[in-house]
């Protein structure tokens, strides 16, 4: 742990570049099993995600950011694209003009209902069922670590 030399020793880089290409493949698969069956991209379920388990199915768009660790242009052009396919509408927030909120619509339920069951028995299928439980729990606990560190060393990019 804790090298300084500018370089990646072997097993860091072995393990640095399985990570990277598991993440993309799995991104990519899950991706397109989404499109497939239910003809909405990632973005689209985890905004949709977001929002069927927030109260009143609304967030202001500013805590949608957050929760999603996107950048403000980024969510305004998805929830525009979902906007003009009737998944979400925007409002203004009576306290606060300036925050806009977003509202799942019932085509956005519909969606999400009919997108969740698939979308989780495809992430048991390639990911969950592929490791024993006490790698499920060493990824976990790894993975926390990794998020504590990027919040602690990266602020900025946690909106």
């Amino acid at each position: 742990m804790g090298h300084s030399e500018g370089r990646l020793d072997e097993r860091e880089q072995q393990v640095w570049r399985t990570f990277h290409r598991m993440r993309n493949q799995l991104a990519l698969a899950l991706g397109q099993s989404l499109q497939q069956d239910s003809g909405i991209s990632e973005s689209d379920f985890e905004v949709l995600a977001a929002l069927a388990d927030a109260p009143d199915q609304t967030m202001r768009a500013r805590a949608l950011r957050t929760e999603l660790h996107w950048e403000k242009s980024r969510l305004a052009h998805q929830i525009r694209r979902m906007e003009q396919r009737g998944l979400v509408a925007r409002e203004v927030c009576v306290d606060d003009q300036r925050a806009p909120l977003v509202r799942l619509t019932e085509t956005g339920r519909d969606t999400i209902r009919s997108a969740a069951p698939a979308h989780a028995a495809r992430v048991r299928e390639l990911f969950l069922d592929a490791l024993t439980p006490d790698q499920l729990d060493a990824l976990h606990q790894a993975n926390a670590k990794v998020l504590a560190r990027l919040h602690r060393n990266c602020p900025a990019e946690t909106p």
